[in-house]
């Protein structure tokens, strides 16, 4: 059984590609790192706030709960299909010790700073791009040759998936 995890800085089209993705099985589903964290009504600590040991506990325990999600989903014979932003093979590792039996695929959407800026700006629900984009070179040098890698600046959610799809051996870690 697969699981996913769409990976890419904000405005990279994490969201719209998970859920298109998910849609692809007969039984997918989509689970959204950001709405695990709105969970946290009192004491939330965001990626990038402080204290930074309760940034880190909580980033811990938002990937923990995606991947109970996961686990619990591809035991009824759904595909998880996970959206969150993972910086560096430390945060894979974390998914795979957590994700035991199940195919581990992993694909980076990297259109690039300026496109990720500029989708932000059409997302009324949350511009936070801005914030993250010292994030693209960071992932580039912490998860390069990981996964699969995909520069969807010039394709549609369609061909993105499409080309995910056919390349989904290359996405395996």
């Amino acid at each position: 059984m697969d699981v996913w995890i769409i990976n890419g800085i904000p405005g990279a089209g994490k969201s719209t590609t998970t859920r298109a993705l998910a849609q692809q099985y007969s039984r997918g589903v989509h689970i959204e790192g950001d709405r695990l964290q709105e969970c946290i009504v009192s004491g939330a600590v965001w990626p990038g706030e402080h204290p930074l040991e309760e940034e880190r506990r909580q980033i811990h325990l938002n990937v923990r709960h995606q991947c109970l999600l996961a686990k619990s989903f591809a035991q009824k014979g759904f595909t998880p299909v996970l959206d969150y932003v993972v910086v560096d093979r430390a945060r894979v590792q974390e998914y795979r010790q957590q994700l035991p039996g199940l195919v581990l695929r992993l694909v980076t959407l990297a259109p690039g700073v300026q496109v990720a800026l500029a989708r932000d700006q059409h997302r009324p629900e949350k511009t936070v791009a801005a914030r993250w984009t010292h994030l693209d070179a960071h992932i580039r040098g912490a998860l390069h040759n990981m996964g699969l890698w995909v520069d969807n600046a010039s394709l549609t959610v369609a061909e993105t998936v499409a080309y995910i799809w056919s390349h989904r051996e290359k996405a395996r870690v």
